[in-house]
């Protein structure tokens, strides 16, 4: 079952807003393949930049943005952190 909130149709229509054929992953930059069902690794979901859990509102459309299975499972509720690129190649 899925959790409260997750099941109506502003959920569906947020889904379906984000997900498009062009759809790139906002945590490693690579495209999602939108064939790919759950519970593939490179399947779709939904991420949301201010987790649920700190508060973040499941349902803003400012708040969630497109991202891999693996890259939002592996990142769970932590910030993303982007690495700079250095000056010279080490």
């Amino acid at each position: 079952m899925a959790p409260p909130g997750m099941s109506g149709y502003r959920w569906r229509q947020l889904v379906a807003s984000l997900r498009t054929p062009d759809a790139v992953c906002w945590i490693c930059g690579h495209s999602i393949d939108i064939e790919l069902k759950f519970p593939a690794p490179g399947s779709f979901t939904v991420h949301h930049r201010v987790p649920r859990s700190k508060g973040g509102d499941l349902l803003d459309r400012a708040n969630a943005v497109p991202a891999h299975l693996r890259c939002n499972s592996s990142l769970g509720n932590r910030p993303l952190v982007r690495r700079r690129r250095t000056s010279r190649r080490w």
